[in-house]
């Protein structure tokens, strides 16, 4: 049995989860005692209330109400907001829409979470046995995954420099027997990777590629993350508030290792890959300027005009790596561009793609796993704009329009082989609590990837 799910035992405390249009109905059923208890506790069936019938203090069942669709699309997960307030008691779901039951599942277990490595942060105590006819295998492996990003990007950078993302990368890899290889400082050089080298130099904490491999059968997959650990702006240096959270600048690296860590749990029939630029962009006398023209793994000059901008380039690097041995499908995940939050809030990881097909199956899965994504386009005419003539690329657009978009095509140029390729422009943050998601880092499209990738590999 999963760990994420309590063991089957006697007599664990049933659980109804109840719409609002049926409380009425499940109430009457029950009798008065039952109809008293919820006009004393106020319960309805609104979203998230929680009914708690107890004998001699203990409770005995429990409803939690699931509101209504209007409710349900306001408040993702909205049926797990008492969580931390459910008795310490094991739960068994007796009554839903089985079509209720795996989100349930998911959001019970992913509101389990909190970061706990620097104080005490008490985990809710209710358990739940996994409800009949859900995979615990599929749940186990979505939110070990989920945590793993989350524990990453709340790590702060005084304990996660590239060094760190290694490590975590280099656990991953033996858990699952992957091999593993990192190229780590000047040897990024001689391997010709100088983007990555040139953004990472400055940091007294060496930059370097991480490659993990795993699978020898099925489509390959190839996931790129952006694996800036802490971003100062370089030389283009960033005001206070602005940095505030650049712990978070690997949250890309942190998204394709849980998504990674989601695919070899399942054990999916796949060739996977796993590139991360892990570097920290840093201030010092050998730091790249604004105005510098770098030459990158392709062969595409760059022009640096706001060293702010270094995510695109460390990417670019390792973009041409994996397109340089093409695969079915590339997915690159990145905290990119404040202007992807300006287009669609903290909530939402837009994403580009040309090919439509694979648009739609990331679509259909975001939807039917509550994980919410938005395509943005890859907009032709915008090429001009990273194209500052002096050089093959500008890696920051003057004037400030369409910033997401211009960041999507200057790394696409770096992917001409592939041609299934994806890039997200996550946010990996959660500003505020919410039902299944602490305040802190979360991950955005990893889960709506890992319920699209049969479809999209044909496994």
């Amino acid at each position: 049995m999963s760990s994420i799910f309590a063991a089957p035992t006697a007599g664990p405390v049933p659980l109804h989860l109840i719409a609002r249009a049926e409380a009425e109905d499940w109430l009457t059923a029950r009798g008065s005692e039952v109809q008293n208890a919820a006009k004393t506790q106020n319960w309805s069936g609104k979203l998230g209330q929680i009914l708690c019938l107890s004998e001699q203090g203990l409770p005995v069942r429990l409803a939690i109400g699931y509101g209504d669709a209007a409710e349900r699309k306001r408040k993702r997960f909205g049926a797990v907001a008492g969580l931390p307030n459910m008795p310490d008691q094991v739960f068994e779901l007796v009554e839903c829409h089985q079509d209720w039951a795996e989100e349930f599942a998911v959001a019970f277990t992913l509101g389990k979470y909190r970061y706990d490595r620097y104080a005490t942060n008490a985990v809710p105590k209710a358990a739940l046995i996994c409800p009949a006819g859900v995979d615990a295998e599929k749940i186990e492996a979505i939110v070990s995954g989920e945590f793993v990003t989350r524990d990453l990007i709340n790590t702060p950078a005084n304990d996660m420099g590239p060094a760190e993302l290694e490590a975590a990368a280099r656990d991953l890899a033996k858990t699952y027997a992957a091999d593993i290889s990192v190229i780590t400082g000047d040897e990024l050089i001689a391997q010709n990777f100088p983007l990555i080298h040139a953004v990472g130099r400055a940091s007294a904490r060496a930059p370097r590629l991480i490659d993990l491999s795993w699978g020898t059968s099925g489509p390959r997959l190839t996931l790129v993350g952006k694996g800036v650990c802490f971003d100062t702006g370089g030389l283009n240096l960033k005001p206070g508030g602005s940095m505030g959270l650049m712990k978070k600048d690997m949250g890309g690296a942190a998204h394709v290792l849980g998504l990674a860590k989601m695919i070899m749990a399942k054990k999916l029939p796949v060739q996977l890959r796993v590139l991360v630029p892990a570097v920290e962009n840093a201030i010092g006398g050998s730091a790249f300027r604004p105005q510098d023209i770098l030459k990158s793994r392709k062969g595409l000059t760059v022009e640096i005009n706001n060293t702010d901008a270094e995510g695109r380039l460390v990417l670019a690097d390792a973009l041409t790596l994996a397109d340089e041995s093409p695969c079915d499908v590339m997915i690159c995940m990145a905290t990119l561009t404040g202007a992807a939050r300006v287009a669609v809030g903290p909530d939402i990881a837009p994403y580009f793609t040309q090919d439509v097909d694979l648009s739609h199956e990331i679509a259909t899965a975001a939807t039917a796993v509550d994980d919410p994504v938005w395509q943005l386009p890859l907009h032709a005419p915008y090429e001009a704009m990273i194209e500052p003539g002096i050089a093959d690329l500008d890696n920051a657009p003057a004037g400030g329009f369409a910033g997401a978009i211009t960041a999507a095509l200057f790394l696409q140029r770096f992917v001409s082989e592939t041609q299934k390729f994806v890039h997200f422009d996550c946010y990996g943050w959660q500003p505020s609590a919410a039902p299944a998601r602490p305040k802190g880092g979360v991950g955005q499209g990893t889960r709506a990837l890992f319920q699209a990738l049969p479809r999209i590999l044909n496994l």
